[in-house]
């Protein structure tokens, strides 16, 4: 009587095992087939460039080769004298237009005074001096506020927290206003871009958790789905003498 309970246990084992393998298989399978998953992935982030937004020698350079930086930490400093000496030229140009303007306010007020003792001629034309005496004054202020911002951005500073690139400048380059002088790695914007085949698409969804696994490290990293992009270059596909599609088949 042991005998066939022993042998309907052995059955019934063997049959759990291979349905248990089975549905081990069966969901391998869906999830390969079908789940978003890629091995087709790169680590990126942004390149900041770095140009100075006036031109000149560089002074004093603060940083090196490669090392982090933090955002407003100076980089380098470009030669301030000129810039110190068209600051102090249209001060002095805007303390001498505002006497300009001071004395042609006092003559119009003194010949509006006068009324019918001054001839309308003369009462217009001092009108007119105080006027364009003020808007004489108030372009040289502008001139002012243009050289204090010349000096102040000849000091580089970073614009991001990150790592420099292997340049960075040295003492006594010559550089351009709006030619890039060194970059910084932001980072901030370390992100990975995935690629997967259509039919996986519909399994993924913006702010979706997903798993990463870098090549060569045993670290798991996690993150979020950020965006989809609505499209691709195809590599293969260009147009046609006639505008159509030229497709070289895979």
């Amino acid at each position: 009587m042991k005998k066939p309970i022993l042998t309907l246990g052995r059955v019934v084992l063997t049959l759990l095992v291979v349905t248990l393998a089975a549905v081990v298989v069966w969901r391998m399978v869906m999830y390969y087939m079908y789940a978003p998953w890629t091995r087709d992935g790169h680590i990126r982030a942004d390149i900041v460039q770095i140009a100075p937004d006036v031109s000149g020698l560089i002074q004093k350079v603060d940083v090196t080769d490669n090392q982090p930086v933090h955002k407003g930490q100076v980089l380098f400093t470009i030669d301030q004298d000129r810039f110190r000496l068209a600051l102090r030229q249209a001060q002095a140009t805007v303390a001498e237009r505002q006497e300009t303007w001071e004395q042609a306010r006092r003559e119009n007020k003194r010949n509006r005074g006068l009324g019918n003792l001054v001839a309308r001629e003369q009462l217009e034309e001092s009108q007119s001096r105080e006027a364009r005496a003020l808007s004489a004054l108030g372009e040289s202020k502008v001139a002012v506020d243009a050289a204090q911002l010349n000096l102040d951005r000849s000091v580089i500073r970073s614009p991001v927290d990150g790592y420099l690139n292997d340049r960075a400048p040295r003492d006594h380059e010559f550089v351009t206003a709006g030619r890039p002088v060194l970059s910084v790695v932001d980072a901030a914007s370390f992100h990975i871009d995935g690629y997967f085949e259509e039919t996986k698409l519909d399994g993924i969804h913006v702010g979706q958790g997903v798993d990463i696994r870098v090549i060569g490290d045993n670290a798991r990293l996690t993150g979020h789905v950020v965006s989809l992009v609505a499209g691709i270059e195809d590599r293969e596909r260009s147009s046609g003498s006639n505008l159509l599609p030229n497709v070289n088949p895979a």
